[in-house]
């Protein structure tokens, strides 16, 4: 567990998602962390090739490469896993707002101010990106400060950092299993599980692997698509998807706020 001498954030639960083979990796987070004045819980990520055999008989392979239109990734689902204990670990504190953390994130300037005025509105949002991989089509739904408060018509992936409330965590773990897509794909499903997923923008950090992920290799070298007649299913679901959410923003008045 990382140690700022009085945290900037103290009604936030911080949580890194580090793999203890990752040194250097949470190394540079510390020191990120530590020059924010950020106290942070160190959460072990679960490896997914070392315990495969463990965390196998969660995924539904089948289900996974119709909707991804390729195999399936150990690291993924150890990631997929590791958010979950995160989550589990978050219930366990007496915090309402937890900021879980990849170890790649890289923190603008602004963060700390982002992350305040993100707090403050807690009662606008029930997820929130802090960066993204895709943030597409985006709709505002509030102004804070110089931020947007946006939900997402396309693609909203990636969860190198975000905040999550409490409910919202109790709610997600009793309908993630068996995994069927890659997890920031499954909370992109916004229609499934009903909640407010929203981004922060322009967002107040990114994220930077130097282009060699500890889940997809170096420079996505691990990932092999199916041929193209193979992923038709993957398209098909695409579009579900998209109508889903849109079905999903109309019903909350989220198209047209």
């Amino acid at each position: 567990m990382g140690q700022a001498p009085e945290s900037t954030q103290p009604e936030i639960a911080v949580f890194l998602i580090n793999l203890e083979r990752s040194a250097k990796r949470r190394a540079d987070m510390e020191a990120r962390l530590d020059a924010l004045g950020l106290s942070y819980t160190w959460f072990k990520a679960i490896d997914g090739k070392a315990h495969w055999d463990e965390l196998a008989p969660s995924v539904d392979t089948i289900a996974f490469e119709r909707n991804t239109g390729r195999h399936v990734l150990k690291g993924e689902i150890g990631t997929y896993h590791s958010h979950l204990g995160v989550w589990q670990a978050f219930l366990k504190t007496d915090k309402d707002v937890a900021l879980v953390l990849e170890d790649d994130v890289v923190f603008h300037d602004d963060f700390l101010a982002a992350l305040q005025l993100a707090k403050e509105s807690v009662h606008s949002w029930d997820f929130l990106k802090l960066n993204k991989i895709r943030a597409k089509h985006p709709v505002r739904q509030a102004t804070l400060g110089p931020y947007a408060l946006n939900a997402y018509i396309g693609a909203a992936t990636g969860l190198g950092a975000y905040l999550i409330t409490r409910d919202l965590a109790a709610q997600l773990l009793q309908n993630m299993l068996p995994i069927t897509r890659p997890i920031d794909h499954e909370l992109d499903r916004t229609f499934h599980h009903d909640f407010r997923h929203f981004g922060l923008e322009p967002f107040p950090s990114h994220v930077d692997d130097g282009n060699e992920s500890t889940i997809t290799g170096k420079g996505f070298a691990d990932v092999v698509k199916f041929p193209a007649w193979q992923r038709l299913p993957n398209y098909a679901l695409r579009f579900r998807n998209l109508f889903g959410k849109i079905i999903h923003m109309v019903r909350r008045g989220m198209l047209w706020p």
